[in-house]
């Protein structure tokens, strides 16, 4: 990333305009970041409203907080920090405009666009506020939700970056949100209260066929971290594990009995094991969450997987050598507030209202291509049996979970 376009407001000083800092460099305890001073100047010379106006950033944290985030995550880059000073729809328009233009030949930048949400509710009411911007948001409804900030019905202190963003994203094609993460003071500091409560979120816009550096930093964060939950070692011992368990039971109704010292393979968690057969699944059955040891866990949910599966008929000692096996080493569960929480693809989930429970693996969104409404409507019709559209009940529960999966043909 050669540059990121920071665009902040002003919250001490009011400003008619624009203002873009196109000279030197700001300072934080990681070092010096350079502004990229040749495209802060083709930015204002776009429009007599857009100038230099170093007032505007002078303590304003909305700029400065996101700085230490750009110089860790791309160590190289230069920034052109960009300031609102007021709340005029028509300046949202023009720095949109001026961004398409001067970002029109250039491919390597990034735009962030600074703000937190609503402020000191109750947090019930925070997350209900919050669900409708993040809706708009969603839906690339940049004017709806300008309007809805200046009717109190949304709350963004930073609606005129977003609004902007929203815009020149537009106008450049990129017309997919991806929702990284929404919480609220209370998720993150519980025993401070949840009656006072501020909300934050992060977001990525981008188009079909590519997707931006913060959501592909982020994915292979999330996915780095799966990765290291097992050792190539470990799954080989647990494929082997799952065919012999399934083989002799098969073959003999007898169960095999394994003793493993692998601190890792002790370990409690959940598990699924899926089979397939010429490339259609033949069965698959799991634990959601370890009660025992993850090398017993996986025996017998291959014995399950091969003979108690109720859509398949139990599999004949003459299938053995035809099937291949799959792993898929599950994460804790952990419960979000609302949907907007679930990543697709990334996640499983579990859903879960009264007696009434279903759950997808991640796999599920690569193998369908469904986006996050799509799974989320299967998983409720489908699987667990509830209306379709529960998922956006707040009375339906939630859980999110990774799996770390891998297979005989090297999945």
């Amino acid at each position: 990333m050669k540059t990121v376009i920071l665009i902040g407001f002003s919250h001490r000083q009011y400003f008619d305009g624009i203002s873009v800092y196109n000279q030197g460099a700001f300072s934080t305890p990681l070092g010096d970041i350079r502004v990229d001073e040749k495209l802060a100047d083709d930015i204002i010379s776009r429009n007599p409203r857009i100038s230099y106006n170093p007032a505007l950033f002078k303590d304003e944290n909305s700029v400065e907080m996101q700085i230490p985030f750009i110089q860790y995550v791309f160590k190289d880059a230069k920034i052109v920090p960009i300031a609102f000073g007021n709340q005029s729809y028509g300046d949202a328009v023009i720095l949109a405009d001026a961004l398409a233009a001067a970002l029109k030949d250039r491919e390597d930048y990034l735009i962030v666009a600074s703000t937190d949400m609503s402020h000191f509710h109750r947090y019930e009411e925070a997350n209900e506020i919050d669900r409708r911007a993040i809706k708009l948001l969603e839906e690339v409804k940049a004017k709806e939700l300008y309007d809805e900030a200046q009717l109190g019905i949304c709350e963004l202190c930073g609606i005129m970056p977003i609004t902007a963003t929203l815009l020149a994203a537009e106008k450049m094609g990129y017309d997919k949100v991806e929702i990284l993460k929404y919480a609220n003071s209370g998720d993150t500091y519980p025993m401070g209260g949840r009656s006072r409560v501020v909300g934050y979120l992060s977001a990525a816009i981008y188009k079909d066929g590519f997707q931006s550096s913060a959501v592909s930093f982020q994915q292979k964060e999330e996915r780095k971290k799966e990765s290291d939950m097992l050792n190539d070692t470990q799954k080989k011992r647990l494929l082997l594990i799952a065919r012999e368990s399934i083989t002799s039971f098969v073959k003999d109704g007898k169960r095999m009995q394994f003793t493993e010292k692998d601190p890792i393979l002790n370990e409690p968690m959940g598990a699924f094991v899926t089979l397939h057969e010429n490339g259609e699944l033949r069965g698959c059955i799991g634990n959601m969450i370890g009660k025992g040891p993850l090398y017993q866990t996986v025996a017998s949910m291959a014995i399950e997987a091969a003979t108690g599966d109720p859509r398949f008929s139990r599999l004949t000692p003459q299938e053995i050598d035809k099937i291949d096996i799959e792993i898929s080493v599950l994460s804790p569960l952990k419960k979000v507030s609302n949907y907007t929480e679930v990543k697709i693809p990334g996640h499983g989930v579990l859903v879960r209202r009264g007696f009434m429970s279903g759950v997808y693996l991640p796999q599920v969104a690569d193998e369908t291509g469904w986006n996050r409404d799509e799974f989320l409507t299967s998983l409720c019709g489908h699987k667990a049996g509830l209306a379709p559209d529960a998922w956006k009940d707040p009375a339906t529960e939630i859980y999110v979970f990774s799996a770390e999966v891998f297979g005989e043909k090297g999945k």
